[in-house]
């Protein structure tokens, strides 16, 4: 008999207007926190990627790059909206640590010597250093420091091996090495897709996961097939062209 009269309780309780109303009221204000909260998140983003772009357009050309190319492989794989939107914070966030490059070793039009490739081999060190007094970026700092690694464990700066290597470093090091290949700079012409696509599975299995490259050229087949010039960024909320010359 007790449960029943708390279920007409609950019954008489639920057809109140004035209970139903700050049921509604609650529900709005929850979800406006949550726009509040996504906007404010944009805005980081935006303005950690404009110090990007001060310091250097084409390394933050190659992020809206890098990141669109990771979600091909994010889309095929079947990740979730929220696996899509960390890894677009990942691949975003993947060369911040260029900021603290000197001009002379980013911009260097030649080939690197050791010291300055050391030099460079920083940045993802630093990435994550930029990125570590924010508590809602902590994968993308790590996905950033790790976005070197190998799958034959002779990347850096761990030395990782296979899938000791967290996902989103092993899609953004694709999506990283294809834009690099295909990339027209005023010292060399990029590569057309098709052979870029050869050289990722040249090296299948030992620099890359085998599995994603798979997925990479899947998905990126179907984009050729949309013929459209440009990509869209969700976070930014901006389309980029897709030729990198």
């Amino acid at each position: 008999m007790k449960n029943k009269s708390n279920i007409l309780a609950l019954k008489r309780s639920n057809s109140n207007p004035t209970v139903v109303s700050s049921v509604e009221q609650l529900t709005k204000t929850v979800e406006d926190l949550k726009h509040q909260q996504i906007s404010m998140v944009e805005m980081v983003v935006r303005s950690i990627l404009q110090a990007l772009d001060c310091k250097d357009h084409y390394t933050f050309g190659h992020s809206m790059r890098v990141t669109y190319f990771s979600l091909v492989i994010g889309k095929e794989m079947n990740l979730t909206e929220a696996e899509l939107k960390s890894l677009e914070y990942s691949a975003l966030f993947h060369d911040i640590g260029k900021i603290g490059i000197p001009d002379a070793v980013l911009n260097k039009p030649s080939r690197l010597t050791d010291e300055e490739f050391e030099i460079m081999k920083s940045h993802p060190e630093k990435s994550a250093t930029i990125l570590s007094g924010f508590s809602l970026f902590e994968e993308a700092a790590k996905n950033a420091r790790l976005h070197h690694e190998r799958f034959d464990g002779r990347g850096y700066p761990e030395g990782l091996k296979g899938e000791a290597i967290p996902l989103y470093a092993r899609i953004i090091l694709i999506a990283d090495t294809f834009d690099a290949m295909t990339s027209t700079r005023p010292y060399r012409k990029g590569l057309p897709y098709a052979v870029a696509y050869e050289e990722l599975m040249r090296f299948s299995g030992t620099q890359f996961d085998p599995m994603l490259v798979q997925a990479f050229i899947r998905g990126m087949r179907k984009e050729e097939n949309k013929g459209e010039p440009t990509f869209y960024i969700p976070t930014l909320k901006s389309y980029f062209e897709k030729d990198a010359a």
